[in-house]
C-alpha cells in the first residue's frame, strides 16, 4: 500500500493546502469513447455513443479543472487500449489517473493488475466492481465482467492483490449489496473502498440505503457524488436527492467525499457545478473544497 492512500485513511484535510493556494477541482468520474479507433469488447454490455478525447484538453483548461480520474468502461471490458492511448494523449503531464476492470472472480486477475499498474507507473489508481443485480437474480461466472458474488474465493485474493499494489477498490453498486461490500471493506482496512454515484439508491429501498450509510463506520471507505440522476426521480437539478445527499454528508463527514461527472464541455461543467453547489449549499465552503478537489488529490495524486 502507497503511503500516501494510508495517510488518507488517518488524517484529515484540515490544513492540506494554506489559504493562498487555488483550491483544486478534480473529477474523479469520466468515461471516453471512441469506437471508430477503439471498438468495443465483444462482451460490451451497451454501446454508448463516440465521446472522445479530443478537444478535453481544451475544455479543462477553461473550466479549470485540475486533474480526471478516467473510469475505464464496460463496454471495452478488460481491454484498455483507449485508456492507456488518453494516458499518452492526456492535456499535461499526470493530468490524468485510471481504473482498471478485471474479473474478481479470476484467477489471473492478481497478474494482469500487476502486469498494468507496472506498464504505467503511478496511473492506475483502483479496480472497478460492478454488482448490480437485482434481489434473487443469481451472481454470474462468465461472460461480461458484472454481478460476479463477492463471496466467490477468489475475490479475497483479487483485493488482496490490489491492496498490495496500492489500489483502491471501486465498487458500482446498488444498495442491496452493501453489507457485503463492508464485509470486505472490514477485512482490508488498510484499502481505500469507494462507492460510485451514492450507490445509486434510487434502485434500492430506504432500509437497503441506511446499510449503505452504515459503511461510513469503516473509516477506509468513501463515498462518491456522481451519477445524481440514479438516485432521483425528477429531471435535472433533482431536487428530490437533496435529502438523501445531506444524509450522506452527515454519516461520511466531508472528508470522505469526493466529486465527479464535471462533463466535457463548459455547458456540462457549468450545469455539473450548480447541481453541486445547490446539493452542499448547507455544507461550509471548507468542506466543499475537500469534495470538489482536495479529497481526491491526496487520493490519487499524492
Amino acid at each position: 500500500m502507497l503511503p500516501s492512500r494510508r495517510a488518507f485513511l488517518t488524517t484529515t484535510a484540515a490544513g492540506a493546502l494554506t489559504a493562498s493556494e487555488k483550491e483544486p477541482v478534480v473529477d474523479t468520474h469520466i468515461h471516453f469513447f471512441d469506437p471508430a479507433r477503439f471498438p468495443y469488447h465483444k462482451l460490451a454490455v451497451y454501446a454508448p455513443p463516440p465521446a472522445t478525447l479530443d478537444g478535453y484538453a481544451a475544455f479543462v483548461r477553461e473550466a479549470g479543472i485540475d486533474h480526471t480520474v478516467i473510469i475505464h468502461p464496460e463496454p471495452y471490458q478488460d481491454d484498455h487500449a483507449y485508456l492507456e492511448y488518453c494516458f499518452a494523449n492526456e492535456p499535461s503531464r499526470l493530468f490524468f489517473k485510471g481504473t482498471c476492470l478485471y474479473d474478481p472472480i479470476d484467477p489471473a486477475t492478481p497478474g494482469r493488475m500487476e502486469a498494468l499498474v507496472r506498464k504505467h507507473p503511478r496511473r492506475i489508481v483502483g479496480l472497478r466492481i460492478h454488482v448490480n443485480r437485482k434481489k434473487g437474480e443469481a451472481p454470474t461466472t462468465a461472460g461480461a465482467i458484472r454481478d460476479r458474488d463477492l463471496r466467490h474465493p477468489q475475490v479475497k485474493p483479487t483485493w488482496k492483490a490490489a491492496a498490495d499494489l496500492g489500489l483502491a477498490i471501486q465498487m458500482h453498486i446498488i444498495p442491496l449489496h452493501a453489507p457485503q461490500v463492508g464485509e470486505l471493506a472490514a477485512q482490508f482496512r488498510g484499502t481505500p473502498v469507494i462507492i460510485d454515484h451514492l450507490a445509486r439508491s434510487g434502485f434500492g429501498t430506504p432500509a437497503e440505503y441506511a446499510e449503505v450509510l452504515e459503511l461510513a463506520k469503516l473509516p477506509n471507505v468513501t463515498m462518491k457524488f456522481s451519477g445524481v440522476r440514479y438516485s432521483s426521480s425528477e429531471d435535472y437539478p433533482h431536487r428530490d436527492a437533496r435529502a438523501l445527499v445531506r444524509q450522506t454528508y452527515d454519516a461520511f463527514g466531508a472528508d470522505r467525499m469526493i466529486w465527479g461527472g464535471l462533463g466535457r464541455s463548459v455547458a456540462e461543467y457549468k450545469q455539473a457545478r450548480a447541481l453541486f453547489d445547490e446539493m452542499f449549499a448547507f455544507a461550509p465552503e471548507a468542506d466543499r473544497a475537500k469534495i470538489r478537489g482536495r479529497n481526491a488529490m491526496r487520493l490519487f495524486w499524492t
